[in-house]
């Protein structure tokens, strides 16, 4: 078995993990309420969550009050919807169909069947997974991501769901960002921490 890549990336370390984690589950997040929630220091907070704004998966937005007050920053998740959408996450996905483009000019068996869309958001999806550390396979038949061997295998088990949920819920955020009919449905379970497949969905419409 080919061991596992580095763990690299904006999500390199289990603090961004919790903090993605907080703000997937819930939008406009202030930095104390992350504080509390994970029990690092404010200024560690801060350097974690500009990181992944860097990155293109978290939001700031200064909060809109109605009383005197110093307006705090909020902050969400990328998700790729109109209201929650980066520009570097945009810049990053633009970037990623003009390197798709070109690699299909010089092999042309590189092409997809799925469509220009399609064929797009697996473009950005590829190279988002490369930057956190994974060596996915996609089968744009079966619609399935293969990033077997896990980086994150080694980890603690109980730590496994939080990790997968975070990683399913950025690499939605990519489709969704670049457009187009495919999700990420789910991370398959499997008995061995190392084996790891996404499955992928496509719309409806887009299957019929």
């Amino acid at each position: 078995m080919a061991s596992a890549g580095p763990i690299c990336g904006p999500i390199s370390t289990y603090s961004r993990v919790q903090l993605l984690h907080l703000v997937q589950t819930r939008a406009q997040r202030t930095i104390g309420e992350l504080c509390e929630a994970t029990g690092l220091h404010a200024n560690t907070v801060r350097e974690h969550l500009q990181r992944l704004i860097e990155g293109g998966y978290v939001i700031a937005a200064t909060e809109h009050r109605t009383t005197r007050g110093r307006p705090r920053t909020l902050y969400s998740a990328a998700t790729g919807m109109a209201d929650a959408s980066s520009p570097i996450a945009r810049d990053k996905v633009s970037a990623a169909a003009r390197r798709g483009d070109l690699l299909r000019r010089v092999m042309p068996g590189a092409t997809s069947d799925l469509g220009r869309d399609a064929t797009y958001q697996l473009d950005a999806l590829i190279e988002h997974l490369e930057e956190s550390g994974f060596e996915p396979v996609v089968d744009d038949v079966q619609l399935t991501v293969d990033l077997s061997p896990c980086p994150h295998a080694a980890g603690r088990a109980e730590d496994r769901p939080m990790l997968c949920r975070v990683h399913l819920g950025l690499m939605q955020g990519v489709l969704t960002e670049a457009g187009g009919p495919i999700s990420a449905d789910a991370v398959r379970t499997s008995a061995l921490p190392a084996d790891c497949t996404v499955q992928l969905r496509l719309t409806e419409m887009s299957a019929a």
